[in-house]
């Protein structure tokens, strides 16, 4: 190992560390001297069936994701780092701006979803004209809407798993576990994002000290926003990016990646859209028919649902890194492989969750 080596290691430690400190203090004086603010009581029927929780607390844990993100990019600007590629951090900080306002302003205020719907595009239009997009296919107006429609529906989905203590946490830092894992095997490290990544990873660390059962504070939208569209970006720039030029229009290989990554928000979301369908329910309105919901009716603790589903997402990162060591020699078998490790997973939970509701109908019959 090089002195060199050595000290991008000390480096990236220190900062990681310095970044969870930070987290931990200003998530600590927000929750000392802010006990009001955002404040999410689950007897209101703004909340009602949303939270998991029964007690009301405090929802303002999203300004210490911004506040360590801004740190963390400010930090690019004393260091020698050479890609920054300044048009993409630029994207990466005004869409994540955008989402943070976007989800404070429906914390405060429950913002009409045709003007949250209206936030999210302009998050996605943001990214893709700073060159953030998904090249999927051959034809770029389908790439377009395809990169739109993560971005809406990632932002979606990361927030509605936020519906139980130290879930959405603990699986969007397992997330960037993957991203900084999939980039360090990539070889040519980019320091710029590293840095960023490591900087949100140890803010969400030090949430998790306040948000892990029985949580004394919740990121809100504004955390649950801002995650969203970040996640949407550093995917973007790390788990989309892989496709042959010469393949056909389309490769199936490529959303694999993406697919066991945000497995947890992915199953969650397909799974709560199509039965709130099936019973004709909007599946925009809040309620407890989530997985993690399931798990509990199950008789599973609080902590150990959040357990549970982070060793799932942390199961797929090294299927990840698997695919990542192998897109050299790819075989249509191991396209199956996962595939079919995605659909095990995610019949297994529509099982769990049948069994739950009855369970559940049972206790309250």
């Amino acid at each position: 190992m090089t002195d060199n080596h050595l000290y991008n290691i000390l480096f990236y430690s220190l900062f990681f560390v310095i970044a969870i400190c930070f987290s931990v203090l200003i998530n600590f004086l927000i929750l000392r001297f802010s006990r009001n603010l955002g404040m999410r009581n689950v007897k209101n029927n703004q909340f009602g069936g949303v939270r998991w929780g029964s007690t009301s607390k405090p929802s303002v844990g999203g300004f210490s994701f911004y506040i360590v993100f801004l740190i963390s990019i400010s930090v690019l600007g004393v260091i020698p780092v050479e890609d920054h590629g300044y048009k993409q951090l630029i994207g990466l900080l005004s869409s994540c701006s955008v989402g943070f306002l976007l989800g404070l302003a429906d914390d405060a205020y429950n913002t009409n979803p045709l003007v949250k719907f209206i936030g999210q595009f302009t998050c996605a239009n943001l990214l893709v004209a700073t060159g953030f997009q998904i090249q999927a296919t051959t034809l770029p107006e389908i790439n377009y809407i395809i990169t739109v429609l993560w971005v809406i529906g990632l932002m979606n989905s990361i927030n509605m798993l936020d519906n139980m203590d130290a879930i959405t946490t603990s699986v969007s830092a397992s997330i960037i576990i993957g991203a900084i894992v999939l980039i360090v095997l990539n070889g040519d490290v980019p320091k710029s994002y590293l840095i960023i990544m490591l900087g949100v990873l140890g803010a969400l660390i030090g949430f998790l000290f306040f948000n892990w059962h029985p949580s004394k504070i919740y990121m809100g939208d504004t955390g649950s926003q801002f995650l969203g569209v970040f996640l949407a970006a550093i995917s973007i720039l790390f788990f989309w990016n892989y496709r042959e030029s010469y393949s056909g229009f389309i490769e199936l290989r490529q959303f694999l990646i993406p697919m066991l990554l945000f497995i947890i928000p992915l199953i969650d979301t397909t799974t709560v859209v199509i039965r709130r369908l099936a019973r004709r329910q909007s599946p925009f309105v809040g309620g407890k028919d989530h997985i993690t919901h399931q798990l509990a009716y199950l008789g599973l603790p609080d902590q150990w649902v959040a357990i549970v589903l982070t060793l799932i997402s942390l199961c797929s990162i090294i299927l990840v890194v698997f695919i990542f060591n192998n897109l050299d020699s790819w075989q249509l078998n191991y396209t199956f492989l996962l595939l079919g490790y995605f659909l095990l997973v995610f019949i297994i939970f529509q099982i769990l969750y049948n069994m739950a509701q009855k369970k559940h109908k049972h206790a309250k019959s």
